[in-house]
């Protein structure tokens, strides 16, 4: 945790053993981000999870009918989910798994994360204002503008696992 981040703005995970803040993010099945959440780090999976369902259910209009989430949301967050009419299942993990293995569908969420952390400013928690969401829209609209450019041009850009071409 950064030196300015007031303590009143963040917490510690005991499950993770970090301090901090936890962005709780809910995408479309394309790994776009619908809502962002942002809570100091000792808020409970649900309570999250309860703030993501409201924002979904305030932004998206009606068009968000079934929600997938993994097995750190309760049963409260299935509960508030049907009240909003959106149906909450809860991906369990196959007990015979050992290590990584990712879940159906549900690797969209680690997808996301995993590119946004390509962002350095969400890789630590800088800010002394809980403005990370506003920088996860950034950061996604960053993503988006450089796939679709990709995709309309048929170009790629040279990566550093490329090797370039030396000039004539």
């Amino acid at each position: 945790m950064a030196a300015g981040v007031p303590a009143t703005a963040s917490g510690h995970d005991p499950a993770k053993r970090v301090p901090g803040r936890k962005r709780g993010l809910a995408v479309d099945v394309l790994g776009l981000v619908i809502t962002v959440v942002v809570l100091s780090a000792n808020t409970h999976d649900n309570a999250a999870g309860v703030v993501l369902l409201d924002q979904v259910a305030e932004h998206a209009g009606g068009s968000v009918r079934e929600v997938l989430v993994d097995q750190g949301f309760k049963n409260q967050v299935v509960v508030h989910g049907a009240g909003l009419g959106i149906d909450v299942e809860i991906v369990q993990r196959n007990p015979q798994d050992k290590g990584f293995v990712p879940q159906p569908k549900r690797w969209r969420v680690e997808q996301t994360y995993g590119i946004l952390i390509l962002h350095r400013r969400l890789v630590r928690d800088y800010e002394h204002r809980p403005s990370s969401a506003s920088r996860v829209y950034w950061a996604m609209t960053h993503v988006m503008t450089h796939v679709m450019t990709r995709r309309l041009t048929g170009a790629n850009a040279p990566t550093w696992r490329e090797p370039q071409a030396a000039p004539a």
